[in-house]
């Protein structure tokens, strides 16, 4: 951690919906004229999409079903924590772009699926924020969680994830729902032992509880909307939350237990509005004072 270069990390697997949680941050930054160096942990990534694709066949070739982007051998988590150091230490270091779609390959001149060559983070910036798969992973080798002044959790329940998963994979990149229930059963060794154990590590999580039937998320044709859902907000630390304020802005909320919210899915903007602006405003006053 570090109070003149703070690192702020949303963490979450695949269809989470951690990208959603970036824009409400996007939009937190703008009011506040924080000046942030956004990191997505896809660049992160070990091999580009064409080399993954061929790792992937050698794998299964070879009777292994658990080899996934949510493992260590398919990730730079080294190259992550020394990022990490070095921004809190310097307020810069080093990082890459992973490149989604033709919009993006397009101003680089390269072909989706690959990455920007390494470069150096601008100087000067008030932040580093960091959203993926493994912003608070923890292995015998790496300690990312370590470095982060704080960690998010997006992690919906299993079965809304699966849901989340299968319509934007189907609809963004044209799979099957074979194919990727497929990819979530081979990542489903990888999620247990690397991705769980995060949300252990964060300082707040958000889940999101549909409270229609996601019995069968294979079969579902919608994706359960907010209003359809709760929102468990959970605090590792709650002292210093000001619940009876939390209470009475977000509207038929309630308390399920001393450091837990629950309140209407329609209002998780408003409620990472409420929870992390005035958390930024205290990494960005104590770094202040630091300086």
């Amino acid at each position: 951690m570090s109070a003149q270069h703070p690192i702020v990390a949303i963490t979450g697997s695949s269809g989470a919906g951690t990208t959603s949680v970036m824009r409400t941050f996007e939009q937190i930054f703008r009011r506040e004229s924080v000046d942030a160096a956004f990191v997505e942990g896809d660049s992160f990534h070990r091999f580009d999409r064409a080399e993954m694709a061929e790792r992937m066949r050698k794998a299964v070739e070879g009777q292994d079903h658990t080899f996934s982007h949510f493992g260590p051998e398919a990730n730079l988590l080294a190259e992550l924590e020394r990022l990490f150091e070095q921004y809190g230490a310097t307020g810069t270091g080093r990082l890459r772009r992973y490149l989604h779609d033709e919009a993006e390959a397009a101003p680089y001149g390269q072909p989706p699926g690959t990455f920007t060559p390494w470069e150096d983070l601008l100087e000067g910036t008030d932040l580093l924020f960091y959203e993926g798969l493994h912003g608070a992973v923890a292995t015998e080798d790496v300690d990312v969680a370590r470095h982060v002044d704080l960690l998010i959790g997006v992690v919906p329940v299993i079965n809304l994830e699966w849901i989340q998963k299968l319509h934007r994979d189907k609809a963004k990149r044209g799979y099957s729902t074979e194919a990727i229930t497929q990819t979530i059963l081979r990542r489903m060794h990888d999620y247990v032992t690397y991705v769980c154990p995060q949300f252990s590590r964060t300082h707040v999580n958000f889940q999101r509880v549909p409270v229609v039937d996601t019995s069968n998320p294979f079969i579902a044709r919608t994706i359960p909307s907010q209003d359809e859902s709760m929102l468990v907000i959970r605090f590792q630390d709650p002292r210093g939350i000001d619940f009876p304020y939390l209470l009475s802005m977000l509207h038929d909320s309630f308390m399920s237990r001393p450091n837990t919210i629950v309140c209407p899915g329609g209002k998780m903007d408003l409620a990472m509005q409420l929870i992390f602006t005035p958390m930024l405003w205290r990494l960005l006053e104590r770094r202040d004072q630091t300086r």
